[in-house]
């Protein structure tokens, strides 16, 4: 069962003897629906979750938003950060169940009709995510998702569109090769993306309810390529912001162990079934899995054909 630690709500306070129908009403009239809810999966991401926090609530414009953080079992005292930022909602979970489930976890928490998932190694400010969401109102009839610029901390600008994924794209994301981005007009009020991941990604809660939130067939990755090709199936579009910007702390490079890699490549497989097909699915596993043989990657071998994923192991 998780744990739950959310905001502090003021109490009531009892009706004074002769006031007004109308000042009783404003009393006891419901809290206004937050402009967006913003979200963060972490998992040991202590230091980089405590500066995204500091960033988002360093302005008081933060209070017309809310913010949920779901730590994946994390064992570097998350709690900590938890007792440091009262103002958000943070929810414990007992293992680390991958971060599909802990985004479906966070989009049906949520009070706002936009969801905002944000990465730990963001920094974005109260204010951007302010007008990501107008935006996002304001384009109700044909966009899906907005998300803002990712720089770097020195300002070069990060990458962050996508082509949609394709059986080379996913066999080379499997491989471990860096994804190749898609060069966008910065000088463009908007840009239109056809993919993006989900480092900063806001996306209409009604969307995301209608999709039946998350596919958890998919543990670490490949719910937000999910997402994309859904937004184009339904003829939507994602819209990037170049004026609005975020910054992103490049996590340290860490090699995935089997467990991982297996995820990578069994999320990847899911997702080709779903738009090519049965067959797709099969092949890309089995190519995988020879090429897991020929380089004598029993790991990695082991845990494909056992069809392990993130979370699998979770109690």
């Amino acid at each position: 069962m998780a744990e739950t630690r959310r905001r502090k709500e003021t109490p009531a306070t009892e009706p004074i003897r002769g006031a007004s129908v109308e000042t009783d009403a404003q009393e006891h009239a419901l809290p206004p629906e937050p402009k967006a809810s913003v979200m963060l999966i972490a998992h040991n991401q202590s230091n980089a979750l405590r500066r995204a926090l500091q960033a988002l609530f360093a302005s008081p414009a933060a209070g017309q938003f809310e913010v949920i953080v779901i730590d994946c079992a994390s064992d570097d005292d998350p709690r900590a950060v938890g007792d440091a930022f009262p103002q958000a909602t943070f929810l414990y979970l007992p293992d680390d169940f991958g971060a599909t489930k802990a985004m479906n976890i966070a989009a049906r928490s949520a009070k706002s009709a936009a969801l905002f998932f944000v990465a730990p190694e963001i920094e974005i400010s109260a204010e951007a995510v302010l007008q990501l969401a107008e935006h996002l109102e304001n384009h109700s009839g044909d966009t899906a998702a907005v998300c803002p610029l990712l720089t770097k901390p020195d300002g070069e600008v990060a990458g962050q569109a996508l082509p949609l994924p394709s059986r080379e794209t996913l066999a080379r994301a499997c491989a471990g090769e860096a994804a190749t981005y898609v060069a966008v007009d910065l000088q463009q009020e908007s840009v239109v993306i056809a993919n993006m991941d989900r480092r900063a990604l806001m996306v209409r809660k009604q969307f995301v309810a209608g999709m039946n939130y998350f596919d958890e067939r998919f543990g670490e990755y490949w719910a937000d390529a999910d997402v994309a090709l859904k937004i184009r199936r339904a003829q939507r579009k994602i819209r990037l912001y170049p004026a609005i910007k975020a910054v992103w702390h490049a996590p340290a490079p860490a090699s995935l162990d089997a467990l991982h890699r297996a995820d990578c490549i069994s999320g990847a497989a899911v997702l080709l079934g779903k738009y090519e097909g049965a067959m797709a699915s099969v092949t890309f596993r089995l190519s995988r899995g020879l090429n897991a043989l020929l380089h004598a990657d029993f790991r990695l071998l082991g845990a494909l054909l056992s069809g392990e994923k993130i979370g699998s192991h979770a109690k």
